[in-house]
């Protein structure tokens, strides 16, 4: 079965909308040598579309959503994910 992966259209009067799947759940942990991210099937979709809204066309270099420790994420530190220059 496909599944298909709706973004919120990047609208820059509005700036970034993000939305998240029911029931997700994400947890981050890092030691000295790797970053371990792990979800479920909610979770990865949900990073998905926040990758995908991140990578539309017009969205400006820096432009970011900061998933923090023990609100969106299962974690001691925050995610930070980031758009950079092509």
């Amino acid at each position: 079965m496909e599944q298909v992966i709706v973004t919120p259209d990047y609208q820059p009067d509005e700036g970034l909308r993000f939305s998240w799947d029911e029931g997700f759940e994400i947890t981050v942990s890092v030691t000295r040598s790797e970053v371990l991210i792990k979800a479920n099937r909610a979770g990865l979709t949900s990073l998905a579309r926040h990758l995908l809204t991140l990578a539309q066309d017009g969205v400006s270099n820096g432009m970011h959503v900061h998933l923090t420790a023990d609100q969106e994420i299962e974690s001691e530190i925050d995610l930070i994910l980031e758009r950079m220059a092509d």
